[in-house]
């Protein structure tokens, strides 16, 4: 997918993004850009900072320096409420799912709705129906609460909670882990999906080579502390890099270019 880097088109562009944590040193000079409905994978070694770059965009860390822009708007030079308002525009699925164990889905999804939306209790959870409907989960999993779910239903309830507020921009931090191939495979084509019917544009952070090939239009590379290249995986894998070598083109990798397109599969 070809893209131009136009201020209409970029939906997030990060430039020298610092984060430190005590002496360590995790991001320095990072620059990174996310464009309107593309998929970003972002790959790179243990300790590289994916999820701390996923949430210092988010706000849920204040980076030591840089400039983050969403939507043509400088983060630092909004005002809280300015900031909220963006911030309501963001859709975010963590690893764990993060649903409250103590809640049906239809609560869990309900509850930004309520809280954000302003919706009457009855509004919010027709419309979390919804949303649990959209991820592919069945009607009844809508009573149900998280201990009942297998890992695959959990990923979509949480997912249909990141949906909850109609979001733009959708994060995503290792949505695959823990699934099994098959789910694996079937939430990855829930992904495309997804972007291609509501127009999201998705920042992915994943270690999953499957993923990379089957949802994402450009993978951004972390490596020594900035992002070390950008671009369609055709040009990230013929980089000159030990990493990138290592991790492209090792067993694993060759065995992804072998198996091809993943197979049809169920929400489990």
């Amino acid at each position: 997918m070809k893209r131009q880097d136009s201020q209409q088109d970029v939906v997030i562009r990060v430039r020298d993004l610092c984060n430190r944590f005590g002496s360590n040193r995790v991001h320095e000079h990072l620059d990174i850009s996310l464009y309107r409905r593309e998929i970003l994978g972002v790959v790179g070694g243990s300790g590289t900072g994916k999820s701390v770059l996923l949430r210092s965009i988010v706000g849920l860390h204040q980076p030591d320096s840089g400039a983050i822009e969403v939507f043509g708007k400088e983060l630092e030079a909004l005002t809280q409420e300015q900031r909220s308002q963006v911030e309501r525009r963001f859709g975010v699925l963590f690893q764990s799912g993060a649903l409250f164990s103590s809640l049906t889905l239809q609560e869990n999804v309900a509850l930004p709705l309520i809280e954000h939306a302003r919706l009457s209790r009855e509004d919010a959870e027709h419309l979390a129906r919804v949303k649990l409907a959209l991820v592919g989960l069945p009607s009844h999993a809508s009573t149900m609460v998280p201990a009942q779910l297998s890992g695959g239903m959990v990923k979509r309830a949480s997912l249909a909670r990141a949906l909850a507020l109609d979001p733009e921009v959708l994060f995503l931090d290792e949505p695959t882990a823990g699934l099994d191939p098959i789910g694996a495979a079937a939430f990855d084509r829930l992904i495309v999906t997804l972007r291609d019917a509501l127009g999201l544009s998705v920042f992915l952070v994943t270690h999953d080579l499957d993923t990379l090939y089957s949802t994402c239009d450009r993978v951004a590379v972390l490596s020594e502390k900035r992002v070390l290249v950008a671009g369609p995986l055709e040009a990230v894998e013929a980089t000159d890099d030990p990493w990138i070598r290592d991790y492209f083109h090792g067993p694993r990798g060759r065995a992804v270019h072998r198996a091809g397109p993943a197979t049809d599969g169920a929400f489990e």
